[in-house]
């Protein structure tokens, strides 16, 4: 069983997600010692600025009357879309930056559906496959705080995973990662604690399930 693994964060050390995801990785790695991984990390190693112009621009036009920007582009993107339809199980790391999805992530997103196999009328050959979304969050988005609803990237990341490439997807979600950095949210550090754990037990679950609902398929 291979696992693809995305990571959105843009920090080299000390990333939240990238933590609660290495949970669900090593969960699923306990049932899978041997299979492969495959890594992709849009935030410290994004991809270029112009790919998806020049691949939706060529995408209009027959192979050989492409520029060889457009040609690269196209291969970029069926590279990527590679990376998912060989995959058996699939992880996403995307924290929230600025109320919205990362550029590095929106970005990847668009390059994937370039590819004819994600395009509007095609059937995704992600359906069905088992998929775990991470999101972090650096205050407290949650019902009932004032800035309920502000979060506007994980439901985002929900239509795409979800909803457009069809996965059976879980999601794991932890706020406050900025509680111990931030001196204006200390007074939140025994609940900051609670949540840090309550999603790091569901990681650990959800990285179990990775290998069980493929199986059950």
């Amino acid at each position: 069983m291979s696992l693809f693994r995305l990571d959105g964060s843009i920090r080299v050390e000390g990333s939240a997600s990238r933590a609660i995801a290495d949970i669900v990785e090593r969960e699923w790695r306990a049932e899978n010692p041997d299979a492969p991984v495959t890594r992709r990390h849009v935030g410290t190693e994004p991809l270029p600025a112009t790919a998806w112009a020049d691949a939706v621009s060529g995408s209009y036009l027959p192979a050989d009357q492409r520029t060889p920007a457009q040609t690269e582009a196209a291969a970029l993107a069926a590279t990527l879309a590679d990376e998912l339809a060989d995959a058996e199980a699939l992880l996403f790391a995307v924290p929230l930056y600025n109320f919205g999805v990362s550029q590095h992530v929106k970005t990847y997103v668009d390059m994937v559906i370039t590819d004819p196999r994600f395009g509007p009328h095609a059937e995704a050959p992600t359906i069905g496959k088992p998929a775990v979304l991470v999101t972090v969050r650096g205050g407290n988005y949650s019902a009932g705080t004032p800035r309920e609803g502000w979060d506007h990237a994980t439901s985002w990341m929900r239509r795409i995973l979800e909803d457009v490439w069809g996965m059976d997807l879980r999601v794991v979600e932890r706020d406050f990662t900025l509680v111990g950095v931030n001196p204006a949210l200390d007074s939140f550090t025994e609940m900051a604690a609670e949540l840090k754990e309550t999603a790091e037990r569901e990681a650990a679950e959800h990285g179990r399930l990775l290998t069980s609902a493929r199986a059950a398929a």
